[in-house]
């Protein structure tokens, strides 16, 4: 059987830069060698990008491939069937892609900006389309779709850099008059929970709207949701399935970047601590947004269940999500009897039936 080619696309210049290069180490270090001819493509901070010539894939969140002494400068072609170009001396080498495997998160990852470069080129990818990964990246836009089918989410306010630096105290004041403290403060198009900032009084909501104001022109303000922190993911294109539930406990104020990343005080329980009733609640809430967003091959959705009622809570969606070691969708699906490997044999199939 003749193997496809798999360009696996990491890092970019996004401030998710580093999760990327960890769940790429995860992907490269679990994709099936056998089934697939593999190219591993980095994008720098700066955007150059380079055709990963090491096979010691702990260099990529060691920050060190760039180094590799195998590497060639690299660049998909936005020419039909081109595939990919890479670069040695005067010589151009070209090979050709079946798919792509976008390991990007954040701006030009998984905003719909690759996924429309990759349309223009032809090339199958995994993960939602350009249009679904634009609404699905701007908070304020999954807002009103999930608004638009009758879903509970977190209140929410928008806040935009053109009106606090017009009017700050306005600002403050808008969000004063509609929540009570504490607030949650995100940037509109960012993931990893990058610039979020939980505000418990009027000089800590102005330092975190300063915060969140740096990443992104728009910038939601949420009311304060008490519950557990549950995860759901999606994998499929007409026929989604949602896999069981993952609960996040942060053993922090709240599930930041740094908790996420770089200390070890969360942990995660799978399945959720939360009984069959509401797990199948959220697991249908989470094929509803899938679809309503016009998602395909995976997204992470994620929820708040509250402490008192246990209500179902929607938070945000992520379409790209994590594919660390430590990520959840990979761990959900593993919990839900689909080993990591088979699980990106599933995603390429997704893409090439796109």
């Amino acid at each position: 059987m003749k193997k496809l080619s798999v360009c696996v696309l990491f890092g970019g210049i996004s401030p998710e830069h580093e999760v990327s290069l960890r769940s790429a180490e995860s992907v490269l270090n679990n994709i099936d060698r056998s089934k697939y001819n593999v190219f591993p493509v980095g994008i720098t901070k700066e955007g150059d990008w380079i055709l990963f010539g090491g096979t010691d894939y702990s260099m990529l969140p060691a920050g060190t491939w760039q180094n590799c002494e195998q590497n060639r400068r690299a660049a998909i072609s936005p020419v039909h069937g081109q595939g990919l170009l890479s670069f040695e001396n005067d010589c151009v080498v070209r090979e050709r892609i079946d798919v792509v495997f976008p390991v990007l998160h954040g701006e030009n990852g998984e905003d719909g900006a690759m996924q429309g470069f990759l349309q223009i080129a032809g090339i199958p990818y995994v993960g939602p389309h350009v249009a679904a990964s634009s609404a699905c990246m701007d908070k304020t836009m999954t807002k009103l779709m999930v608004d638009a089918i009758g879903l509970r989410q977190a209140a929410w306010h928008l806040v935009t850099r053109e009106e606090f630096e017009r009017n700050s105290e306005a600002s403050l004041n808008a969000v004063e008059a509609k929540f009570s403290y504490p607030v949650f403060v995100k940037p509109a198009g960012t993931g990893s929970s990058v610039g979020v900032s939980k505000a418990r009084d009027r000089e800590q909501l102005a330092s975190a709207l300063i915060l969140a104001l740096k990443y992104d022109r728009k910038v939601l303000v949420e009311e304060f949701i008490d519950g557990q922190e549950i995860e759901c993911a999606v994998l499929g294109n007409a026929n989604p399935c949602a896999s069981v539930c993952g609960e996040i406990d942060a053993g922090a104020d709240f599930y930041d970047y740094e908790t996420k990343y770089v200390t070890d005080s969360s942990k995660l329980y799978i399945p959720a601590r939360i009984d069959d009733q509401t797990a199948e609640q959220v697991r249908d809430e989470a094929v509803k947004i899938f679809t309503a967003m016009g998602c395909s091959g995976l997204s992470r959705v994620d929820f708040f269940v509250t402490r008192e009622g246990h209500e179902v809570v929607f938070n945000e969606i992520n379409t790209i999500p994590g594919f660390t070691s430590i990520s959840m969708y990979p761990k959900l699906f593993m919990a839900s009897g689909i080993p990591y490997s088979e699980l990106i044999d599933d995603l390429i199939g997704l893409a090439l039936d796109c």
